[in-house]
């Protein structure tokens, strides 16, 4: 499969044809959860709260990758914007050598701090034992996403979508093969509860990963892996860090704002953490649509931006930002109109199906805005200054944080009051990200026409 010049040729149809391989990777990828999510839920609220509590971790491990994955696409796409293959296989090797130093380290720190994490998170003692328990198996699929993504960054730099997309199809497909099998004990008689769940995802995490690191050089044919070439080299590590060392942050921020989230309601029980456990991660899948519209502009304008291309950076955003827009608005209506369609395969409880229906329906006033957030943090990406999108996403921490903490503390506070904070900060967000990013193609794009 060759590499995809994006430098030419109708943007929107790029848009299209890449965003339809990289959402459907998306859903897949966001199967894993909620495959395990459906099986757990058989095993009462405290565990359906415990694993999405210790699941929280996943935005942490997300954040960190984030610094290996952004800088190496930024990197990679400019690069094979401008015809340097040299420096394109450079920053790939040395982005896959910066991964499994990560991946390493995640292993270490979440076997020895992962506990202390998830008890902060719990409601009560026995949902915090069944997250440790989760944890300790889930922690080699966290470990993994760090390779994973490098090599998906890769390819996605080079155009490359459909390969890995394939790859996560089989791999959640194993998921769902052994989920049943280690949750309940289907065939086995012997059922391993949340670790089971956690184990399930890791086996093939793990599988898919090593997949894509044996068919990585059939699947484009500019950049070859090659291991002696992983010898790690300071100096290139810097650059990508550069770009990625932001979009971390930005991500960390999500994670710390999901984390104070779930403390905020700790007091509410295990049904309203069950509850915002199931709406938030249904939200999540909500969202893949204007992940991938974003995830696919992202190489689009990085390669136009590296080719001297401006026109066609602004037409990327211009287009990324009414598409993402449009599908967004359609999502919002189906949580208006019925999202207990969405909810009610999760879980036949009805306190924790009135908890996540309602988080929804507020939640979803958002959408929109959450896809424009998206689409400024593809481009800002593309132009190789993630800090602006750090900067849109520390402005939610302090419009939500603060108002949750009080929230937290004061007399009468229902749960409802929690999802309006957010969809207010996330409005704020959206806001900013647009001036920011108007200012950073004005900068950066002036010179270029």
């Amino acid at each position: 499969m060759a590499t995809r010049d994006l430098t030419s040729g109708s943007i929107p149809r790029h848009l299209m044809n890449m965003a339809a391989f990289i959402g459907f990777g998306l859903a897949v990828q966001t199967l894993y959860v909620l495959v395990d999510l459906y099986f757990v839920a058989r095993l009462g609220e405290h565990a359906v709260a415990g694993v999405t509590a210790a699941a929280s971790t996943m935005f942490a491990v997300l954040a960190a990758s984030q610094l290996v994955s952004v800088g190496a696409l930024s990197l990679i796409a400019r690069a094979i914007g401008r015809k340097d293959q040299g420096d394109a296989q450079t920053i790939f090797d040395q982005a896959l050598s910066m991964s499994l130093a990560a991946a390493l380290v995640t292993l270490i720190l979440g076997y020895a701090f992962g506990d202390a994490l998830v008890t902060i998170l719990a409601a009560d003692g026995e949902t915090a034992a069944l997250a440790h328990t989760y944890l300790l198996a889930y922690l080699p699929a966290l470990a993994i996403m760090f390779p994973g993504a490098a090599l998906g960054s890769a390819l996605r730099a080079a155009g490359v979508v459909a390969g890995p997309m394939v790859l996560q199809c089989l791999s959640v497909i194993l998921n769902a093969v052994l989920a049943p099998v280690l949750i309940v004990g289907w065939g086995t008689g012997l059922p391993l509860g949340v670790a089971g769940a956690g184990l399930a995802s890791s086996i093939a995490s793990v599988a898919g990963t090593i997949a894509l690191l044996l068919l990585f050089n059939r699947l484009q044919t500019l950049l070859r892996l090659h291991l002696p070439s992983l010898r790690p080299r300071l100096r290139t590590w810097l650059r990508i860090a550069a770009i990625g060392l932001p979009a971390s942050g930005e991500f960390l921020l999500i994670f710390l704002v999901s984390a104070l989230l779930y403390w905020s309601i700790r007091s509410f029980g295990a049904d309203a953490q069950a509850g915002f456990g199931i709406g938030s991660r249904v939200m999540q899948s909500i969202f893949l649509p204007a992940m991938a519209i974003a995830f696919a502009a992202s190489p689009i304008a990085g390669q136009n931006f590296g080719a001297g291309h401006a026109d066609r950076v602004r037409g990327t955003f211009r287009h990324a930002a009414l598409i993402g827009s449009a599908v967004m608005l359609t999502l919002t209506l189906l949580c208006q109109i019925r999202p207990d369609l969405l909810v009610h395969p999760f879980t036949e409880q009805a306190a924790v199906q009135r908890v996540a229906t309602d988080y929804l329906r507020i939640i979803s006033w958002n959408f929109v805005a959450v896809g424009l957030v998206f689409a400024c943090s593809g481009m800002f990406q593309a132009l190789g200054n993630t800090i602006p999108s750090l900067l849109s996403s520390a402005s939610r921490f302090v419009t939500f944080a603060l108002p949750a903490i009080w929230l937290a503390g004061r007399p009468g506070t229902e749960l409802h009051d929690f999802w309006y904070v957010s969809v207010a900060s996330v409005t704020v967000q959206a806001l900013l990200s647009v001036l920011l990013l108007r200012r950073e193609l004005h900068l950066k794009l002036s010179a270029r026409g």
